[in-house]
């Protein structure tokens, strides 16, 4: 897919610098950009997934004493 973008003549001749330093064209730098910046910005936090053990939730130590109190 072509796209169309405006970028400032510092970012052309940087993106210049690179395509010459790593032997690639323009193009395949900026998709590698774009391939990065994609895979930090949908990075997962698996503390989410975690449910009790996640975010504000008690540490595993603790719930297992707790519990274990009860008995």
């Amino acid at each position: 897919m072509r796209t169309l973008i405006d970028i400032t003549e510092l970012q052309v001749q940087a993106l210049e610098d690179i395509a010459r330093a790593e032997k690639l064209s323009r193009a395949a730098v900026i998709r590698a950009a774009i391939d990065e910046y994609v895979q930090r910005r949908h990075r997962v936090d698996i503390s989410d997934a975690f449910g009790l053990w996640g975010k504000g939730g008690m540490d595993g130590l603790s719930y297992q004493e707790k519990v274990r109190s009860e008995w």
